[in-house]
C-alpha cells in the first residue's frame, strides 16, 4: 500500500474494508499501481451502438477473450463490460485484472435517454468483480428512476463489500445536445454522481461552454480557458478531489488527441481515463503501442 493510495482510501470514510480492499485492488493494479492513476478498459460500446459500429474497424475485437488479454498486456488498472462480455471470459482470466460489472446498458435504437438492468450486484459477486458500473442520464426525463436503481444497488454492493463505478452523462430533458460537453453541466453531472455515493465518478471531458443561465454569474471569474483547468473545476466539485474521477476518451479520435487528453487530465488532477474506441479499434500492435504511452504519461514520465 502506498501512501497515494491510503490517502485515497481514507477519503472513503463510511466505507467497509470490503469496498475499500476492492477499491485498493483497482488502484494498485497494473503498471499504474499505487500512483493513485487509472486506466481502465471499458468495452459496452456493443450494447450502446451494435458490433459492427463497435468492433468492425478491428476484427479481433468481436471476441470478448481479446479485451480481457489486452488490458492485462497493457498492464491496464481494470476491465468494465456488461455481463455476458465478462462471462465469456471469466474463467480464463479470473484474477488476472480486476472487474466492474455494467448493470445497465441502453441501444441505439431506443427513444429518449434511459437504460435497462442487464446485470445485477449478484452477478458482480459471482463473477468476483471489484465494482459495478451503472450510467445515469442527469436531465433525462427518466433520471430519477435511473437515481433511484443506483441507490438501491449501490446499497446492496457496498454490503457485499464491492465498489460502484457511476458513468453521469447530462442529456435529454431540457438539456439540449449543446450543452451536454458544457463545463457547468459537466460538473453538476459529476456533483450528482458523488452525492449518490460512487466511490469511482466517470463523466466527459468538458467544453469552456456555460449552459445554464442561472450558473453563468458563479463562473464568472473562473479560468476555464485550458482542458486542464476544467478538468480540475469538474474534480473539485466531486468533494474537493475525495472522490476518485476519471474521464471517458469518447468517440474515436487521432493520437495527438488521446494523449493531449491524458495530459490535461493529469495536470488538473483527474485520476485518469476509462478509455474504449480508442484502443480497441486499432490493431492490437496499435492500441498496445498508444496504451503504453498513456502509462508513461500518467506517471509523469513525458
Amino acid at each position: 500500500m502506498t501512501a497515494t493510495v491510503k490517502a485515497i482510501l481514507d477519503k472513503y470514510e463510511s466505507d467497509n474494508p470490503g469496498v475499500k480492499g476492492n477499491l485498493a485492488r483497482i488502484l494498485n493494479h497494473g503498471r499504474l499501481g499505487g500512483t493513485g492513476k487509472l486506466i481502465i478498459l471499458p468495452v459496452d460500446q456493443g450494447f450502446e451502438h451494435g458490433p459492427a459500429r463497435s468492433f468492425a474497424p478491428n476484427p479481433a475485437a468481436y471476441d470478448p477473450h481479446y479485451h480481457y488479454q489486452i488490458a492485462i498486456d497493457a498492464g491496464l488498472s481494470a476491465y468494465a463490460a456488461p455481463l455476458g462480455m465478462l462471462e465469456a471470459g471469466a474463467d480464463s482470466f479470473a484474477g488476472q485484472i480486476p472487474t466492474i460489472l455494467k448493470v445497465n446498458s441502453s441501444n441505439s435504437w431506443a427513444a429518449g435517454a434511459n437504460q435497462a438492468l442487464t446485470g445485477s450486484v449478484e452477478d458482480a459477486l459471482r463473477l468476483g468483480c471489484s465494482a459495478i458500473g451503472f450510467t445515469i442520464y442527469p436531465g433525462s426525463d427518466d433520471c430519477f428512476d435511473m437515481m433511484e436503481e443506483i441507490r438501491d444497488m449501490r446499497n446492496e454492493a457496498a454490503a457485499l463489500g464491492i465498489a460502484t463505478v457511476i458513468w453521469s452523462y447530462p442529456r435529454g430533458g431540457k438539456l439540449p445536445k449543446s450543452g451536454e460537453l458544457a463545463l457547468d453541466v459537466g460538473a453538476y453531472a459529476a456533483h450528482m454522481a458523488a452525492l449518490m455515493g460512487a466511490h469511482i465518478i466517470k463523466v466527459k471531458l468538458p467544453s469552456d461552454h456555460i449552459e445554464q443561465e442561472d450558473a453563468r454569474k458563479s463562473y464568472e471569474g473562473l479560468d476555464s480557458s485550458t482542458q486542464a483547468k476544467r478538468v480540475e473545476h469538474v474534480v473539485k466539485a466531486c468533494f474537493n478531489g475525495r472522490r476518485i474521477v476519471v474521464f471517458s476518451g469518447g468517440a474515436a479520435k487521432g493520437t495527438d488527441a488521446v494523449f493531449q487528453d491524458a495530459r490535461d487530465i493529469r495536470d488538473g488532477g483527474g485520476n485518469g481515463s476509462i478509455i474504449g474506441r480508442n484502443t480497441f479499434q486499432r490493431s492490437r500492435e496499435d492500441a498496445l503501442a498508444m496504451l503504453d504511452r498513456l502509462v508513461r504519461i500518467y506517471k509523469g514520465e513525458e
